[in-house]
């Protein structure tokens, strides 16, 4: 029998395989694992600053009116038809979107409990105003990770 920190390594790598199996055969581009941590880093500071869309109907709803942003899809889902609308609406007002490998994992960045199917990151809160220091961080964060989903994006078509 083997230890239990060795039991404690393979935890992590098998949830890792569980993951990637459970993925849709449309989630594309997904996010590597390096940028899955910034993407779901900036998902957390946006929920933070409130200039985050959780869930399909608050995304299409926001996409619809023309808010800009940066559309982050969880992978996982199933059915996977409720989520096959929202790359479309996506590339037809010129958002940027990227596939993340768990809805878990996107639900705890988010803040909340609900595994959630989407999030969009508003580029600025719907409302109030942000302070200058924290609206140029989450705008910096943005920026970045927008042109790294651009070359993704590019690499892939």
């Amino acid at each position: 029998m083997g230890s239990d920190s060795e039991i404690e390594k393979t935890a992590p790598k098998e949830r890792e395989k569980k993951k990637m199996l459970a993925l849709a055969p449309i989630a594309k581009p997904l996010a590597g694992e390096k940028l899955c941590k910034r993407t779901l880093k900036l998902v957390r500071r946006a929920a933070e600053q409130k200039c985050l869309k959780r869930g399909v109907k608050e995304v299409v709803k926001s996409i619809r009116r023309g808010n800009g942003g940066l559309c982050v899809i969880a992978g996982n889902i199933s059915p996977i038809d409720v989520i096959t609308h929202v790359p479309i609406l996506c590339e037809e007002a010129n958002i940027p979107y990227v596939y993340v490998p768990s809805k878990e994992d996107l639900a705890n960045a988010g803040a909340t409990k609900r595994p959630t199917c989407c999030v969009l990151v508003l580029a600025k809160p719907t409302k109030g105003e942000l302070g200058q220091e924290e609206q140029d961080k989450l705008k910096g964060d943005y920026d970045q990770l927008t042109s790294e989903l651009s070359e993704l994006a590019n690499s892939m078509f």
